[in-house]
């Protein structure tokens, strides 16, 4: 398959060429080649943590083939280790002990599909024959919920405090968890779209934060049931709180709130009285606040540090100082990070990283000064092999400096060398000085490494983030990546026709815009969950994400914003897959809640449909990049293969054979890849202006219904009756269609009648008003320039303002009376426009009759035709198919709808019981 994608690109006339997959002679001057296990199979040891009391320490390390946690005396050997837990399909990474030092608390999800859920076990307790470990109790044991872990009080050590997100999947409600029984107590129910909480140090819910209509940032305090605004910056400033001050009054925050400010940093908050005083900024100036440390005996600031070129830590105590200085001068040279100490602080863990060692852990004895080594993460990866990691800057083609690094392979000169661009994800994170083993793993194969911190990245400062709102790849972001490779180039570094992209997430779509937009740059590209359709990217974000789902708006773009979707489209990779001219490799997990697998799968479709050479992985077992061994391992054959057929590099030639078989079975025909069921966008773009169709008003009839309504939602069922009047009736003088719907909710809903009442013009069937009392209530006035009006719940209003680009049918009831005056037939499609209350936005729909059909109901056997209304806007909530009369009017007799994530997701189905026609119109 190789050779003959080989011979595509060579008769394309696009390739790197034959001469260009020569072996190069510096590749004899290389250190000698590492086996890519040392690099991504698992670490002998890592993630230690010191219990609370100093009797144990804890770890992680393989158990019968999967990184589990494990616990031993602190005296003890590491020989004399027990496991803790037993996962035999995940890796453990997420662990902590609780303040009481009784449990080992750690988080897991299933196949990558980010639903963690929080589990406890007792180190002490006996192990069960079968696993060998101690039992683990799952104390968020809730369905298709994604725990968050928020707390951990010092004052109440059998407790923890959790965000579950079972009753709403975008919003996470705030529990306190007994961890002896699971036993949970409701703290705060979260319906005022907060993304996050803070506690004060007796673990009170003290602050909330959510982003406003703008994307600006809102800080909370909480009184009782109530949130009051306390600080806000706007949506190109950072601020948010930390951690609250020993005096229970003040809380530290950072911000860089003001017109004059532009990097983060610290100050102390009063959300009392609103008074601040500023603590700290970046003594250097140029970077933003980078973090605190506390001691956990005093709650005093101990510590600042800062991320520039390299760490930098700045003690605020005398004790701290003293340790740092007998650190430095009993570590090796390196980035030194503080892990977790004893509660006396007497004993604390110390971690040393460097560009060439991945990470070596050591006991520190403050008392007595002693520094002993613990363990090296991966000893036997030799680090007089690898390569140095320099920073550097160099000029945008604005003028702008971009900072960056660059790894050179060790051995060789950094002359007209085949180069591997390596953005990071995020897009909002950045590169650090420090071990990284992919740009280890290329150098050690021949490829000098750029990664580059481009214009949006974090810890910069907000001009230097703002720079990339909107900037996605046909924009300034791309081109820093762009002049990055210019530079190394125009410095004699890069060899300019062996120059490839490879990036994650973010990166992944770095690597197919830069071979759709700049494809005179680069020889190959590798996308590991990269999105190729910003359009469908921003309709697939997960519900968890709701709360902040304005970031995206703002630095993104606004998918219903029809100037906005242009330009998202003409930014989407997928779009331009006919631009694309060198060979790609795509990687994909199959459980991706961020990036979904219809993102892999439009591009491997694209470029295979043009005879385009392309390859393929995904991992049914996997999320939002690997964590299991055997794939990790898999992906670095396919990656090294890769770079080495079309840049000329070294690859390692033997693989054992789980790993083939592994690799074998990742490995996708494209052939057999289809393009998935994506919204139309160009019938969307259509739809969002087009005249909506002809709806006759005179066809329709007072009648009276009554339906039986059937919820499934978040794993339950709940059943509901429905009454419906339509009668000809006049608001503010003007002659309407008025469809009251009646619903009696049941006991656990609070028993009531919500009355939902949509006037629509009489002739054209367009809404003019609409009034929902019950559970909450909704106000809105029609016209066909906008849409006034507002919802309230819970003792909150929100006021609705929506400009309109041209009229829209209601939706709900609304949209049935609009479908029963359409002229409906065989084969009739349309789009048209409704006005969704609960996302507050105009949805584009395609509406098309898929046939005819008799149903029968408690009603009675009726004549239907089938009509499909499908969402063009790559929101399955909303998609709905109804069985009409097939006579005029056309009234609904039975239908089925998808609810959105804001409701649970799930479907509702509708039944008619009964039906009886009256009045006069």
């Amino acid at each position: 398959m190789k050779k003959l994608l080989v011979l595509g690109t060579l008769l394309f006339g696009l390739g790197v060429g034959s001469a260009a997959l020569a072996q190069p002679a510096y590749l004899a001057q290389l250190p000698p080649l590492i086996d890519r296990e040392l690099f991504f199979g698992d670490p002998e040891i890592s993630g230690a943590q010191l219990s609370p009391d100093g009797r144990f320490v804890s770890f992680v390390k393989p158990y019968r083939g999967v990184m589990n946690i494990w616990v031993k005396g602190l005296d003890e050997a590491f020989e004399a280790a027990r496991p803790v837990t037993a996962d035999t399909t995940r890796p453990v990474r997420s662990y902590f002990w609780s303040q009481d030092g009784r449990y080992v608390l750690y988080a897991q999800d299933k196949g990558g599909n980010e639903n963690f859920h929080v589990y406890v076990v007792d180190p002490a307790a006996e192990a069960e024959a079968a696993t060998g470990v101690p039992p683990a109790r799952d104390i968020t044991d809730y369905e298709d919920t994604r725990a968050m872990i928020y707390d951990v009080p010092e004052n109440t050590p059998g407790e923890i405090i959790v965000g579950l997100n079972d009753r709403d999947p975008a919003l996470h409600d705030v529990y306190r968890v007994d961890l002896a029984t699971g036993a949970r107590e409701l703290v705060f129910r979260n319906e005022q779209n907060v993304a996050g909480w803070l506690f004060d140090l007796t673990g009170t819910l003290r602050l909330g934060l959510r982003l406003d209509e703008a994307g600006g940032t809102e800080v909370l305090r909480v009184d009782g049931t109530a949130l009051t605004p306390v600080y806000g910056c706007n949506n190109e400033e950072t601020c948010g709180p930390v951690r609250f001050h020993k005096d229970g009054r003040r809380v530290y925050m950072i911000t860089n709130k003001g017109d004059d400010v532009d990097l983060t940093r610290l100050i102390l908050f009063d959300p009392a009285t609103g008074q601040e005083e500023f603590v700290e900024s970046d003594p250097e100036g140029q970077v933003d606040f980078g973090g605190a440390e506390f001691s956990d005996v005093t709650d005093e600031l101990v510590a600042t540090y800062y991320l520039g070129d390299r760490l930098r830590i700045y003690p605020k105590d005398e004790q701290v100082a003293r340790d740092l200085e007998r650190l430095r001068a009993a570590l090796p040279e390196g980035e030194i990070y503080l892990g977790s100490s004893t509660k006396d602080e007497r004993l604390r863990l110390v971690r040393v990283t460097r560009d060439v060692d991945p990470g070596s852990t050591y006991l520190y004895d403050g008392a007595t000064g002693q520094v002993e080594l613990l363990y090296r993460s991966r000893p036997e990866l030799p680090a007089e092999h690898l390569a140095e990691m320099q920073a550097l800057r160099y000029p945008a083609r604005d003028g702008l400096e971009i900072p960056a690094y660059l790894t050179v392979p060790r051995g060789v000169q950094a002359s007209n060398l085949p180069v591997v661009i390596h953005p990071h994800g995020g897009p909002w994170a950045r590169d650090q000085w420090g071990y990284d083993s992919y740009a280890q793993f290329l150098a050690n194969r021949g490829y000098a490494v750029l990664q580059i911190n481009f214009r949006g990245s974090t810890g910069y400062g907000k001009a230097f983030l703002n720079a990339g709102n909107n900037e996605w790849g046909t924009g300034a972001m791309q081109h820093d990546l762009s002049d990055g490779v210019q530079y190394l180039i125009d410095q004699g570094i890069a060899d300019p026709q062996r120059v490839a992209i490879f990036g994650g997430s973010y990166g992944g779509y770095a690597t197919l815009a830069g071979l759709a937009f700049t494809p005179e740059l680069y020889a190959a590209g590798i996308s590991y969950v990269g999105p190729s359709n910003l359009l469908t990217l921003l309709k697939s974000i997960p519900p968890y994400w709701g709360p902040i789902r304005k970031i995206f708006d703002v630095r993104l773009g606004d998918a219903d914003d029809p100037e906005d979707r242009e330009r998202l489209k003409a930014q989407s990779p997928l779009f331009s897959a006919d631009k694309i001219r060198a060979p790609l490799l795509v990687i994909q997990g199959a459980n991706d809640p961020r990036v979904k697998q219809q993102e892999s799968d439009q591009i491997v479709v694209a470029l295979r449909d043009r005879g385009f050479p392309v390859e393929y992985l995904v991992a049914p077992d996997e999320g939002h990049g690997f964590s299991g061994k055997e794939n990790r391992l898999a992906v670095a054959v396919a990656i090294e293969q890769f770079f080495a057929e079309h840049l000329g590099g070294r690859a390692q030639q033997d693989m054992p054979e789980a790993i083939a078989e592994k690799l074998d079975a990742l490995t996708v025909d494209v052939a057999s890849v289809e393009m998935p069921e994506l919204p139309d966008a160009d019938a969307a773009a259509g739809a969002e202006r087009a005249a909506l169709p002809e709806a006759d008003g005179s066809a329709l009839a007072p009648a009276s219904m009554t339906y039986a309504l059937t919820l499934q939602t978040m794993g339950q069922e709940i059943a509901l009756d429905m009454n419906r009047t339509i009668e000809a009736a006049t608001f503010e003088d003007r002659p309407v269609w008025r469809v009251v719907d009646a619903v009696t909710l049941p006991p656990q809903m609070g028993g009531s009648t919500a009355l939902d009442t949509f006037d629509v013009d009489k002739g054209t069937l367009r809404p003019v008003r609409r009034d929902v009392v019950g559970m909450g209530s909704m106000s809105f006035r029609f016209t066909d320039e906008a849409i006034t009006g507002k919802l309230s719940n819970m003792g909150q209003t929100l006021p609705v303002n929506v400009a309109l680009d041209a009229p829209v049918f209601g939706d709900g009831a609304g949209l049935e009376l609009a479908v029963a005056g359409l002229p409906l037939a065989a084969g009739y499609t349309t789009t048209l426009r409704l006005y969704d209350p609960l996302m507050q936005r105009v949805r584009p729909m395609k509406l098309s009759v898929a046939g005819a059909e008799a149903v029968e109901t408690p009603a009675g056997t009726f004549e239907t035709l089938v009509v499909q209304i499908d969402p063009l806007d790559g929101d399955e909530g909303g998609t709905t198919t109804l069985h009409v009369t097939t006579a005029a009017p056309h009234y609904a007799v039975q239908g089925v709808s998808k609810l959105p994530a804001a409701m649970g997701g799930g479907t509702m189905k509708v039944t008619l019981t009964s039906m009886s026609s009256g009045g006069s119109n």
